[in-house]
């Protein structure tokens, strides 16, 4: 049976480029692994006083789909040096109320993508600082940090080949990681 993994994308923008790699990483993934972009933009901000009896329904959906993932992929743009609020947004969602963490105790990985040279270096990281405390295994190696993402693909919207064998490499990896 396969996997779920929950794919999660840090960019809202219709033409996103962390949008457009993650397309190409779930086309390049294992077939033993199935894959469900959970969006995110939808989630309400996190507040406790919204987290009672009856939380909004967004939230207990999002919760679910978390919940009932086998592992977790994340793709990630930077600002301002960190990940984008809607993306800590949907951890806080995840983990809360508070002991009853939906992220708790599966694999992940985190690609970031960015137009700059740097990859989105800075957002990467911290993503994996938040990892820590949701009980989230991430991937060490290989890392992903794609920089000049404007020179990820051609003009037919296809991968440039350097680029789609790293990310194949990338996802036999996870699939290694997933299934240990």
């Amino acid at each position: 049976m396969a996997k779920k993994i929950a794919v999660l994308i840090g960019s809202l923008r219709k033409e996103s480029f962390n949008r457009k790699v993650a397309m190409e990483a779930i086309k390049l993934g294992s077939k033993d692994l199935e894959f469900e972009i959970v969006e995110i933009g939808d989630l309400a901000h996190y507040n406790e006083d919204l987290d009672t009896q009856s939380p909004p329904k967004p939230w207990v959906a999002f919760r679910e789909k978390i919940k009932s993932a086998d592992g977790y992929l994340f793709f990630t743009p930077e600002y301002n040096r960190t990940i984008p609020s809607v993306l800590k947004n949907a951890f806080d969602v995840g983990s809360r109320p508070y002991g009853k963490n939906a992220w708790a105790g599966k694999p992940g990985a985190v690609v970031s993508v960015s137009p700059s040279a740097l990859g989105a270096f800075g957002a990467n990281h911290v993503l994996r600082q938040s990892m820590v405390f949701l009980d989230v295994f991430m991937m060490q190696q290989p890392e992903a940090y794609l920089g000049k993402a404007n020179e990820l693909f051609q003009d037919d919207g296809q991968l440039v080949e350097s680029s789609k064998k790293f990310l194949q490499t990338y996802m036999d990896a996870f699939e290694k990681w997933v299934n240990r």
